[in-house]
């Protein structure tokens, strides 16, 4: 830990150094990543100085818990028991601070949803998974917008994509990826029996043009009609956009917006985060360690959580943390199950780090 800390200090005022240069502005890139880069190293640096600090005063009060003088001896054993309870806590958040970052969480992100096993009912679900995420980026300050949607005739959703942009979006929303089940008994089953349904999330890290290079001539762009909510004008103008990623047969479609250059401009959008998610899972799959474990592996096929209706209850079987709060949940709620994978995967990091 402090061979690594010495190595964060070290950078650290070198990156100040480097953002007092008068010359630095003359490149807005540089200046903006140094700028970020000292944004993240600023909180190890504080749990740095936080935890030296309680050492150096460590030595200060054990001489002054040895004074002749009573008075001062006890007052030297007070400081000398605080801080002796104070280092272990502060050792834990400089250790914390110092764990390696996702290198996405920052951006903003793409979510992709498909209805899955249950025929409609499994459309139903899906849809309400859209308006869960829908009400957790409005809790979370981001903003949403839809970028295409397949809709049922009883106003279920077959797959859907939607862009949740904010800084730090992924980090709210990677523990989504994978097979959401519900039991209840279906709109649609009139013997009132409960089945199992599912539908599969995917969040996509937002890319942008310097993480995936396309080559325009690799592009086959068609243009055509709307479909589903939207009024007359879904019908009288080719607006909608589908792009085909040739070399990977990657294939993108927006129609959420009016105008056929939106639509480009976000489809494209979304090839690029399908591009950069799979680089980013095919070098996490060469991470044998990383893979081990499931908290926060973005595995598609890995069945994260379920929503049982008649016992009111959330499980995420990754963490087997069980929440009677499935109204709260589904009202975009998500802080508790959130919080507590983050601090699963803090902890299996950590325990790496041993």
């Amino acid at each position: 830990m402090f061979e690594k800390m010495a190595e964060v200090e070290h950078r650290f005022h070198t990156v100040e150094a480097l953002l007092q240069s008068p010359d630095l502005f003359a490149d807005p890139k540089k200046a903006a990543k140094l700028m970020r880069e000292q944004k993240e190293l600023l909180p190890v640096m504080e749990a740095w100085r936080a935890y030296t600090a309680a050492k150096n005063d460590l030595e200060a009060a054990r001489e002054l818990a040895s004074d002749p003088d009573p008075e001062m001896r006890e007052l030297g054993q007070s400081e000398l028991d605080g801080l002796l309870n104070a280092i272990p806590e502060l050792e834990q958040n400089l250790r914390l601070a110092l764990l390696p970052k996702d290198r996405d969480d920052d951006k903003s992100v793409i979510l992709e949803l498909r209805a899955g096993v249950g025929g409609e009912e499994a459309a139903l679900f899906t849809a309400e998974l859209l308006d869960m995420y829908q009400s957790w980026a409005g809790a979370c300050g981001f903003s949403w917008s839809l970028l295409s949607v397949s809709e049922t005739e009883l106003g279920g959703v077959k797959e859907a994509s939607a862009a949740v942009e904010g800084a730090g979006a992924f980090a709210r929303f990677k523990f989504e990826s994978g097979t959401h089940r519900v039991q209840r008994v279906p709109r649609t089953d009139s013997q009132g029996k409960i089945q199992t349904s599912a539908a599969t999330v995917a969040v996509l890290p937002e890319a942008e043009e310097v993480d995936v290079v396309i080559d325009p001539a690799d592009l086959q762009i068609d243009t055509y009609r709307s479909s589903g909510a939207g009024g007359q004008h879904v019908n009288k103008t080719e607006s909608a956009i589908r792009i085909t990623h040739i070399p990977t047969g990657t294939v993108v479609e927006c129609q959420d917006q009016r105008s056929q250059h939106k639509n480009r401009d976000r489809a494209m959008q979304l090839l690029r985060s399908r591009l950069y998610d799979a680089q980013r899972q095919a070098a996490d799959a060469q991470r044998a360690d990383a893979r081990r474990s499931q908290v926060g592996s973005g595995d598609r096929s890995q069945r994260i959580r379920t929503y049982n209706y008649p016992q009111g209850r959330v499980t995420d079987h990754r963490i087997n943390l069980t929440l009677y709060k499935l109204e709260a949940v589904l009202a975009g709620d998500l802080s508790e199950l959130t919080e507590a994978l983050t601090a699963a995967l803090r902890a299996e990091q950590l325990k790496g780090q041993e």
